[in-house]
């Protein structure tokens, strides 16, 4: 049976990441605030003890500074590395996001050659439903694909908001809201690499996401958050009751999949 990743963020304890390992969760990530304490113990342990559990470790490293970012993969030693840049679409800013395309691909080929041994995932910003430019985003996102492939070993779409404001400055993710699956599903099929889908993944809609769109995997970040009393999302907390139902319900996708052939 072909099995669907299942890939939580944002897991920085060790005794949360080995609960999740414990449930079947295959990567589990964590998240490198960007501060001067980039060296930190604790975090490195959970990094290591997703890997002695046999899951795969990811790690965000929230700078765009690629001395931080060799330093601290050569101290965390991860077995992917993901970069979360927000790279708009859209057509009155693709120009401008395309200069910046020379930097991170000079990056990642850097990061290649320093590092074979890890992974890179690259986010891919898709906009929430409904835009009225639908067909030029998806042309530009289309063609962001072809140049960031050969130098990529997965593509992550993520949710990017229509005001363009994200939770993490300069960075897309942890919206907790569904970008356009239409957009999202162009994608998965002409991405010659992995694709995982994210955005606003949930127990409840895992299964329609898998069965309709065959994406490679599915990231949970903010819909398998702890919340607080007030029914808000509690960043760095999981609920392993939420992790249960979601990859319940992906291993059940994948049963259908498999039983219909698809």
């Amino acid at each position: 049976m072909l099995k669907t990743i299942v890939q939580i963020y944002e897991v920085q304890r060790q005794s949360e990441a080995e609960k999740l390992v414990s449930l079947g969760v295959d990567h589990i990530g964590s998240v490198l605030m960007e501060s001067g304490r980039w060296k930190q113990p604790a975090l490195r342990r959970c990094v290591g003890s997703v890997q002695a559990g046999g899951a795969k470790s990811g790690l965000i490293p929230l700078t765009q500074d690629p001395v931080k970012i060799f330093s601290a993969l050569d101290y965390y030693r991860p077995d992917f590395v993901h970069l979360c840049d927000a790279l708009p679409p859209g057509p009155d800013n693709h120009r401008a996001a395309v200069r910046e395309f020379d930097a991170l691909l000079t990056l990642q080929i850097d990061l290649k050659d320093r590092f074979p041994q890890i992974d890179i995932m690259r986010s891919v910003s898709v906009p929430t439903p409904g835009v009225s430019d639908a067909p030029a985003i998806e042309k530009n996102i289309l063609q962001t694909l072809e140049l960031f492939a050969p130098v990529s070993d997965y593509f992550l779409i993520d949710t990017l908001l229509a005001d363009l404001r994200q939770p993490v400055e300069g960075f897309v993710g942890i919206t907790g809201e569904v970008c356009d699956w239409d957009m999202a599903a162009a994608i998965i099929g002409a991405s010659p690499i992995p694709v995982i889908l994210a955005g606003g993944i949930s127990g409840g809609n895992v299964y329609e996401a898998i069965t309709r769109l065959r994406p490679a995997g599915v990231d949970s970040c903010t819909k398998t958050n702890a919340v607080d009393r007030a029914g808000n999302p509690v960043r760095f907390r999981k609920d392993m009751k939420k992790v249960r139902e979601l990859l319940e319900e992906a291993r059940r996708a994948d049963e259908f999949l498999s039983g219909s052939g698809g």
